[in-house]
């Protein structure tokens, strides 16, 4: 299901899905639901699968959406196999991007407290251990948050309501003309079949169909293209007949789960032989797929690659897949309940174990791919690739770390994505992967130094220091020209952090990267500038630092490349208010901020939000440079490290804050600041591009 975007309003409306398709009853349901949410702030929605939780969820957070100013979140867990990242991808839903090393459950809880928003966890039944745990940290934080759960059995959260969802009734009511079941068969065989309608002829044949599947949502959606192929009268016989079958043994009633199983079964029987051998393929995908991505990892033996657009196209036909978009552009994907099915039978074929090897292997190659590209003037292109297959590239992480034969290609991957996990928001779960995969194999190589490298720019980043030393000492252990030169780079940059600046730039200037060999060496040839003409900064040689930032800077923009470019931007920043040219501060400062916003890199933004307001004070707007202080505070709590701990760093903010107490008296600064600490992040962002007027 996308979630792209959002049926709520405002800056902060939420990622609720828009264009959702049409809903059918549930009336008591939903009012029920309704003034649950108004009573407790934790709602769980339970019920068989195929009864329609998800569905009665989202519709439910539709109408109660001018409730939420703060908005409502979808967070699908379905395929989340870990509960290690259930917080983080709960944080990551919200746009809490946390690099930091303080419990996230706790940065999550701090994000919401005074917030009036709405979090739907779907399908929570194998998490919900984790999922009671993190409702408790949040509500405890955020009394005006609401949580509403689907799953197929309660929480056991302390405080939970628990509304049970029934299968839709199939007889009408007292002033209806056909039950709930029956409208929802007709508007989905309309759907199917353009033109039909439930009439005299043919009323007591669908009713007896509706009944048969139990007045199951997801059975009667998979039983209207049926119609395609038989009338409805045949369809009714047809499952009479199987669930005679279904019944004979002694004292046996088909169940309601039995009820589903047979829709998807017959569903299945209506596929030919290539459908149901994609439908059991795809069933490995943890997301939506485009058609290059199931065909590499898809196609062979009886599944052709030149038949995959007509064979998906009948599994959309029959409701197996889902599909958003046309042409090779469409991305396809599957209800769960069907992909659960999908996933039997590969098993029952036999391939399960080949087709993740060739999931695995896939996700391997574009990692190796985006590698190659992480420092030109693809960034975000592959940024945005890679977040768009981010539930696939854990499924293959998580596969390769369960063997221990695949060990050496869960430390490639994990160490390929140095720059989605390092500079795109994701540094506590690059950090889990790669500190999991670094564990299984230590064998020397370039995938353990790349992975080595990864893993120490994160934890410099989180300001911790010592796990930042034992990466520095995985390096060394090596005997590669890559490994030694990546060893001293993390070293030098952690010395600019201890305060050690002369030692880091006599380490940093005797690097020698080859920056034709691309990867960590092209990246270590951009970013030791950076970092050098930080150095200078912090010894107080301004005039240097910025030579050095324009040099960094003009390396960057000749490639196209632009995270790095933006710490360049960043260090020139510092050494111009330090120079005493506040205006020229404000014009580089701005210049990285927009260069980072899109890869939703927090750390990095916290600072420039940090600069903007040093230069603010320095041209005496005091107003709004406390504000920006709230903003950047705002910022660096999802970090835990303030200004990366950098002694200087600090330092320049205490002080700020000192003049600007002065200057505006201590009721008028706590005023301004919170004001900016309570602005939502894309607004507080907003405000701190705006202070200088346009960035150049």
């Amino acid at each position: 299901m996308s979630t792209s975007t959002t049926a709520g309003g405002g800056r902060s409306g939420g990622n609720l899905p828009a264009g959702l398709p049409s809903f059918v009853g549930r009336a008591v349901e939903l009012a029920e639901l309704d003034g649950a949410l108004e009573e407790s702030p934790l709602v769980t929605l339970t019920g068989v699968g195929g009864v329609g939780k998800t569905r009665t969820a989202l519709e439910a957070a539709r109408r109660a959406r001018g409730r939420f100013p703060d908005g409502i979140w979808l967070v699908e867990l379905s395929r989340l196999r870990d509960p290690v990242l259930l917080v983080p991808t709960v944080a990551t839903t919200l746009r809490v991007h946390d690099p930091g090393t303080r419990p996230l459950a706790e940065v999550l809880a701090g994000h919401l407290a005074g917030r009036s928003c709405l979090i739907v966890l779907d399908t929570c039944e194998h998490l919900t251990g984790a999922c009671a745990a993190l409702a408790r940290a949040l509500l405890a934080e955020a009394p005006r948050l609401r949580i509403l759960a689907t799953t197929r059995q309660p929480l056991g959260a302390d405080g939970e309501r628990v509304v049970p969802l029934a299968p839709l009734p199939v007889d009408p009511g007292a002033k209806e003309e056909a039950g709930d079941a029956v409208r929802l068969f007709a508007e989905r065989a309309r759907h199917a079949v353009p033109g039909f309608a439930v009439d005299e002829a043919n009323r007591d044949a669908v009713t007896r169909l509706c009944r048969r599947l139990d007045g199951l949502p997801l059975a009667l959606e998979l039983a209207a293209p049926w119609l395609r192929v038989l009338p409805v009268e045949a369809v009714a016989d047809r499952l009479d007949d199987r669930f005679r079958m279904l019944a004979r043994g002694p004292g046996h009633e088909p169940g309601r789960h039995e009820s589903l199983r047979t829709a998807i079964g017959w569903s299945h029987e209506l596929c030919g032989p290539a459908e149901r051998l994609l439908w059991a393929r795809a069933s490995v995908f943890a997301a939506d797929f485009d058609r290059q991505t199931v065909q590499e990892v898809c196609a062979g033996g009886p599944l052709a690659a030149a038949d995959l657009p007509r064979v998906l196209a009948r599994l959309v036909h029959k409701s197996v897949l889902t599909c958003d978009g046309t042409g090779p552009h469409a991305r396809y994907g599957m209800l769960d309940t069907v992909r659960e099915y999908g996933a039997r039978w590969l098993a029952e074929l036999g391939e399960e174990q080949e087709i993740a090897r060739r999931h695995r292997a896939f996700h391997l190659a574009l990692a190796r791919r985006a590698y190659a590209f992480w420092m030109g003037g693809r960034q975000i292109d592959w940024y945005e690739r890679v977040r768009a297959v981010h539930p696939d590239v854990r499924a293959a992480l998580e596969g390769a770390l369960a063997d221990p034969r695949d060990g050496d290609d869960a430390v490639e991957l994990a160490g390929a994505l140095w720059f989605y996990w390092y500079a795109c928001g994701f540094q506590r779960e690059g950090r889990h992967f790669l500190e999991r995969a670094l564990a299984v194999s230590s064998r020397p190589g370039l995938g353990r130094t790349r992975a080595a490298w990864a893993r120490g720019l994160i934890t410099l980043a989180q300001g911790d220091l010592t796990a930042a030393d034992q990466c520095i000492e995985i390096c060394r252990a090596d005997t590669g020209r890559l490994a030694a030169t990546a060893a001293e780079f993390l070293a030098g940059s952690a010395m600019t952090l201890r305060g050690e600046n002369a030692e880091a730039l006599r380490v940093l200037r005797a690097l020698r990267p080859d920056p034709a060999r691309g990867g960590v060496d092209e990246a270590i040839w951009f970013l030791e500038r950076g970092v050098r003409a930080f150095a200078h900064v912090q010894l107080g040689q301004l005039d240097e630092a910025a030579a050095m930032a324009r040099e960094s800077r003009t390396r960057s923009a000749e490639r196209g490349e632009r995270c790095l470019q933006a710490w360049a931007d960043y260090v020139h920043a510092l050494a111009e208010l330090g120079l005493g040219r506040p205006g020229d501060a404000a014009a580089h400062a701005r210049d990285a901020l927009v260069a980072k916003r899109p890869l939703n890199d927090t750390w990095f933004l916290a600072l420039c939000v940090d600069a903007l307001s040093l230069a603010l004070a320095a041209t005496g707007e005091a107003e709004p440079a406390a504000r920006l202080i709230g903003v950047g505070q705002r910022l660096w709590r999802s970090h835990g490290l303030p200004q990366l701990g950098a002694p200087e760093l600090v330092a320049a903010r205490e002080e700020c804050e000192r003049g600007l107490r002065c200057a505006l008296g201590d009721a008028a600064y706590d005023a301004a600041h919170t004001a900016g600490l309570r602005m939502p992040t894309e607004d507080g962002l907003d405000y701190a591009l705006a202070a200088f007027g346009p960035p150049s």
